[in-house]
């Protein structure tokens, strides 16, 4: 670290740092003691670098796309550098500076400040979002300078290199990511040089200081984040190595097998040398595709990107062991049973029934097209399996799928979750706003699932987005341009509700653009079987137990069922029938009582039931499910409502109807206090 006498600047030797410059450019001795050794380096980097000493000002700055995509491309240094900013602008109100932040290249991305600064004399030398302040740009400043060196500088007056510029006083720092080290971008306040002040320098150092806690906590909560959604699967009883990385391909968590996984690849001449676990590194982006630089040794399909609302927060990496040929083996992945298996995308789509196949080979060829789909049918039939399917058969790995239950929120908390809100835009909004699912899905994939439980009266604000491909914040004028494509799902009669004017005409037909009916369960039973499979294959491996097999008489009973539930419901009977079973084969015994009271013998092979036997056990098996739900998510009534696929005020008129949660009645959750979520 340099000492005081090269931080900071000296205005009482402004007159000797002018001379020396004129000087230094007409090829003279520099030998003042007047210039800082600093100056002098920077100097001479300028005029190798062919920088014109009489610029006046910054290039032309950034054009409007080309800074929207800088915006986005340092997205996370902006949500972390404005909230602190903003809050350091009572610090420079009529002070006659500006602070400015900038990205690792000296580019301009925000400013905050005296406005009378920044509309005038900032302006007039281009301190402008987009304009760049890079030594070579502009000679020496103290943006450029701190870049340059990486440390806290001060650049007054005479001291910078163009001549154009010496009216100016400026303090700069650079912001260290909190992870590696590395340079992100340089906080800055600049001012006339009337507004020379060594304490604007300890306010940069603090703002930046600020920025980089921020960064680090948001790291923190992004690995907090991967780490809940991933831990079972490293955990897991599999004979693989499983590696759980960060977003930027660093082991975070390891399976007891990865070491002997990485060990077999040495042995097996797949790389140079052993690799130990704790030195691995998988080259990795959160902002692009980077496999060109994987090493030799890395299968591409052992690698998982994980995602979450079009945000990747890691990957899992998979090594198989060497008894299977260190074959690619995906966590979840099971072979797809059905005659189009070579689009891998619809891998989850599992059955070979004609209806469910027209289906499929309706979603592959409008995957190819930008329109928008809509996915009709019943609660559990596998929505959103084609909607993920959809985007990835349609769009990049790396491009977001953002998933939203609009039946899940009241209408308050559904419009700021879809268009976002600026800071301080109602009262609880957090520091720094948000950004909407909307906004995040630009690039990609936005699904809104029960899309016909929108409110009527923020529908026509939904259709303008889709009409003019912007949005605005609550509480922000500015328009941000958006481009997604759209996948809403609904199992209500749209038609009907338009004619009974509870959706609106001219968003049905815009959504309705490309309809595709997923069939229920019950209209391809003989996919059950198939379903049966991946599920308990998938079971268990997330419960770390031996995979079960059905018997031939509890299949049948599979088979003979109406399933209202549709999969989402065959599911939860496996994964139920798993759990309670100490047996390897699952028997008709270990499926649940209610299930084997609904097969009625009017169909072949079927048992006989009276119709109010069977509506009753109907309700019974409805009941059932939303206690044992409710246990599962340990009362939080959002989750329960979004894994049984109904808004939440549905389930709360369920739970009044069958005397969930009372006091009184004899769930196994009785104990178990019911909240609201979030």
């Amino acid at each position: 670290m340099q000492n005081s006498s090269q931080i900071f600047s000296l205005p009482e030797n402004d007159a000797r740092v002018s001379s020396t410059w004129e000087k230094f450019l007409n090829g003279e001795s520099c030998g003042s003691d007047a210039l800082r050794r600093l100056i002098d380096d920077s100097w001479r980097r300028c005029q190798t670098a062919d920088v014109d000493p009489e610029r006046d000002k910054a290039p032309p700055p950034l054009g409007e796309d080309a800074l929207q995509r800088l915006l986005e491309e340092h997205d996370e240094l902006l949500s972390a550098g404005t909230p602190v900013m903003a809050h350091a602008r009572q610090f420079l109100d009529e002070t006659g500076t500006v602070m400015v932040l900038t990205t690792n290249g000296g580019i301009v991305l925000n400013l905050e400040g005296d406005p009378s600064t920044s509309a005038a004399a900032a302006e007039r030398i281009r301190m402008l979002p987009g304009s760049s302040w890079s030594e070579a740009a502009c000679g020496t400043n103290a943006i450029g300078t701190a870049l340059a060196i990486g440390q806290p500088v001060q650049i007054h007056s005479a001291e910078h290199y163009c001549a154009g510029i010496k009216r100016w006083t400026c303090s700069a720092t650079v912001v260290r990511d909190p992870y590696d080290n590395s340079i992100l971008g340089v906080v800055d306040v600049s001012g006339l040089n009337s507004t020379y002040n060594r304490h604007s320098l300890a306010l940069v150092v603090t703002t930046a200081s600020r920025i980089e806690s921020r960064l680090a906590r948001r790291e923190m909560e992004l690995r907090y984040r991967l780490l809940d959604l991933c831990v079972s699967r490293v955990g897991g009883s599999t004979s693989d190595g499983v590696i759980l990385l960060d977003r930027r391909g660093n082991p975070i968590k390891a399976s007891d097998r990865a070491q002997a996984a990485l060990n077999s690849l040495s042995s097996a001449g797949r790389m140079s040398g052993p690799i130990e676990l704790s030195k691995l590194k998988i080259p990795a982006s959160f902002k692009g595709d980077t496999r060109a630089s994987f090493p030799d040794w890395l299968n591409d399909d052992w690698l998982e990107p994980i995602i979450e609302n079009g945000q990747k927060l890691g990957s899992i990496l998979t090594i198989p062991n060497r008894s299977s040929q260190l074959s690619p083996r995906r966590a979840e992945s099971v072979p797809v049973k059905n005659s189009l298996a070579g689009s891998p995308s619809f891998g989850r789509v599992i059955g070979t029934s004609p209806k469910l196949l027209e289906a499929v080979s309706c979603a592959q060829r409008l995957a190819k097209s930008n329109v928008p789909i809509l996915l009709l049918g019943e609660t559990g039939v596998g929505k959103d399996v084609f909607a993920h399917a959809i985007h990835g058969a349609g769009a990049s790995t790396e491009a977001p799928f953002v998933a939203l239950n609009c039946g899940a929120f009241s209408r308050e908390l559904l419009t700021s979750e879809l268009f976002g809100y600026a800071e301080g835009a109602f009262t609880g909004a957090r520091r720094g706003g948000m950004v909407g699912k909307i906004e995040a899905a630009s690039g990609g994939t936005l699904f809104l699932d029960e899309i016909g439980e929108m409110p009527l009266d923020l529908q026509p604000h939904f259709l303008r987005v889709l009409e003019d491909g912007a949005i605005f914040r609550l509480g922000e004028n500015k328009a941000r341009k958006v481009s997604f494509r759209l996948v809403a799902a609904t199992n209500r009669d749209l038609r009907k509700d338009v004619s009974e004017g509870r959706f609106r005409m001219d968003l049905y037909y815009r959504i309705a653009v490309a309809a595709i009916n997923v069939p229920p369960l019950r209209d391809r039973l003989e996919d059950i079987p198939a379903i049966a499979d991946y599920f308990l294959e998938k079971l268990a491996k997330q419960h770390g137990v031996p995979r079960p097999v059905l018997s031939d008489e509890a299949q049948n009973l599979l088979l003979r069922s109406d399933w209202p539930g549709n999969v989402r419901e065959l599911r939860n009977v496996l994964e139920r029938a798993m759990l309670m079973s100490a047996d390897q084969v699952l028997t008709v015994d270990s499926l649940p009582i209610e299930l084997r009271n609904l097969a009625t013998e009017d169909r072949p092979g079927a048992l006989v039931c009276e119709p109010s036997l069977v509506a009753k056990s109907l309700e019974q098996a409805e009941k059932d499910t939303i206690i044992a739900m409710i246990d599962r998510q340990k009362g939080n009534m959002t989750a329960v409502a979004r894994e049984l696929g109904i808004a939440k005020s549905t389930l709360y008129v369920k739970l009044k109807k069958f005397d969930i949660g009372s006091a009184g009645h004899d769930s196994p959750i009785s104990a178990v206090e019911l909240h609201p979520g979030v």
